[in-house]
């Protein structure tokens, strides 16, 4: 803006300058055609009706946080990066996509060093999505199948909490999110009725 003022009044000035060196040289003034603007000028509003623009944020990409989660999205490692899908299969992936919200629709979301199945940025709430045919293995089966998953979802609950997030397993069948709760009550798992 500084720069078109200063070139501005520099031609208005080379302009003056050749006007009077024409005045000295003929003896009169020539004569200078008023022209009206085509447009009007805009004035600066007051200083009273204006309000600081604040600066961007990492917030800008997603909705707005509490202050406290503020913090975590300073370390590098808390904040979501996008990856390929991890899920192995066609169904899996789909249901991961299909979550409400989830912002990285057919991808993955790496947070602390652990690749997500999904990122719902308005709850700030990481899932990861378990589509095994749990209910059609005998008791047994199932009761293992838990006592193994059961250490790497803890895991996955404290990266996801250390960076200020929730957590939530998605399951497939009332038994497997039954038998998940059995084993620790403290989880967080939701049953998806939509795949």
């Amino acid at each position: 803006m500084g720069a078109v003022i200063v070139i501005g009044a520099l031609v208005i000035g080379v302009a003056i300058k050749e006007a009077l060196a024409d005045y000295e040289l003929k003896g009169n003034m020539p004569e200078v055609e008023t022209v009206e603007p085509l447009t009007k000028p805009v004035l600066p509003a007051s200083s009273a009706n204006r309000h600081p623009k604040p600066a961007p944020s990492p917030q800008d990409v997603f909705p707005p946080v509490p202050p406290e989660s503020l913090e975590y999205e300073r370390r590098p490692e808390c904040r979501p990066v996008p990856g390929p899908p991890r899920g192995g299969n066609d169904p899996h992936n789909q249901c991961a996509n299909d979550i409400r919200g989830n912002a990285f629709r057919g991808l993955n979301v790496l947070v602390n060093g652990k690749y997500f199945d999904a990122l719902v940025p308005a709850t700030r709430t990481l899932w990861e999505v378990k589509t095994d045919d749990f209910e059609k293995q005998p008791l047994r089966s199932q009761d293992f199948f838990v006592k193994m998953k059961l250490p790497e979802l803890r895991r996955e609950q404290a990266l996801a909490s250390a960076c200020g997030y929730d957590f939530v397993i998605g399951v497939r069948s009332k038994a497997h999110k039954q038998a998940l709760l059995r084993a620790d009550s403290k989880l967080k798992v939701v049953l998806m009725d939509w795949c």
